[in-house]
């Protein structure tokens, strides 16, 4: 499996979950399995994510396709500065039971 990881300073958080459920890069279209967001606990203008992939070809295409999406100020609304993204590779997934 592979994932794209991305994080950014943003504006406003639910101006940022708007424009993310609207999903302008249709997510599913390009093969994601499934994601996580989240936020710093001490940075509420901060996000960070994982959009998981079967393959590493869907998941370069994804992060083709946020470049492209990040460019422009309509579609990335509450974006600030320069997004941080990389393509990672799963070596190892284990749960714990509780």
């Amino acid at each position: 499996m592979a994932a794209v990881q991305f994080e950014h300073a943003i504006k406003d958080f639910a101006i940022w979950k708007a424009a993310f459920d609207r999903d302008p890069i249709d997510r599913q279209g390009l093969g994601v399995r499934r994601h996580w967001v989240g936020r710093p606990l001490d940075d509420p203008n901060y996000v960070v994510g994982e959009l998981e992939f079967d393959t590493t070809a869907e998941a370069q295409a994804c992060a083709v396709a946020l470049g492209e999406l990040w460019r422009s100020a309509a579609a990335a609304p509450a974006l600030v500065g320069a997004p941080q993204l990389r393509i990672v590779e799963t070596v190892e997934d284990h749960a714990y039971q509780s």
